[in-house]
């Protein structure tokens, strides 16, 4: 690679470490000198794999370094390990010639190893007996409350109220009934209103779905 390439990965290099702390190592191979063995030429943070600036590419690398460097694809978002055992997201980037040849790598590997810790402490306490289950609707107030039942009932018929057979508003009625709503002060009057019938009708419309 060219001097004016080179400098420009140095500082890109030294300014996502800085971005992302010491846990996150940024590494780059110089593949021009055919030298695989000490390709790396620049390195941040490298206490995180335990590398330094004239040592070679990990072994993932230099198993798709052997299928030819024109076929190269990018590597993102993948986990390695160390040697002393820290887990690390990683991501090999390929710079490449005019012709499309690979001539360098640009790594990324952050240590992952305490979020993967903290995730497992953590869902001991988010997990729940029933996991697939939406979470409940906190409302703000009761005004709140009676228009997400009224959602909610629409949403279980599966039709907007201009679609909605007698039948289909019996049953998003007797939703409202189990669920309490017409507990909730003048709730009959908005609830007519939504589903455009009278009061006599959702009284009957309520003796109905009990019966």
């Amino acid at each position: 690679m060219d001097a004016s390439m080179l400098q420009f990965l140095f500082q890109l290099a030294k300014g996502l470490s800085r971005q992302f702390g010491p846990n996150c190592e940024v590494v780059v191979h110089d593949l021009a000198t055919n030298d695989q063995d000490s390709s790396i030429v620049a390195i941040e943070n490298g206490s995180v794999t335990g590398r330094k600036v004239g040592d070679g590419p990990s072994h993932v690398v230099l198993e798709a370094l052997r299928g030819g460097r024109e076929n190269l694809n990018d590597h993102l978002c993948y986990l390695t390990r160390t040697k002393d055992g820290k887990i690390l997201k990683s991501s090999t980037i390929y710079i490449r010639d005019d012709d499309g040849a690979a001539i360098g790598i640009f790594g990324i590997n952050y240590d992952i190893t305490l979020m993967l810790a903290m995730e497992e402490n953590l869902r001991s306490f988010t997990m729940t007996d029933t996991p697939q289950q939406e979470p409940e609707w906190i409302s703000r107030n009761v005004a709140d409350l009676l228009d997400e039942l009224i959602d909610q009932s629409v949403a279980l018929v599966g039709k907007p109220v201009a679609l909605m057979t007698k039948e289909d508003k019996v049953k998003a009625i007797q939703f409202l009934n189990d669920t309490g709503a017409f507990l909730i002060t003048k709730s009959g009057d908005k609830v007519c209103k939504y589903f455009g019938i009278s009061k006599y009708t959702l009284y009957s419309y309520i003796d109905e779905a009990k019966g």
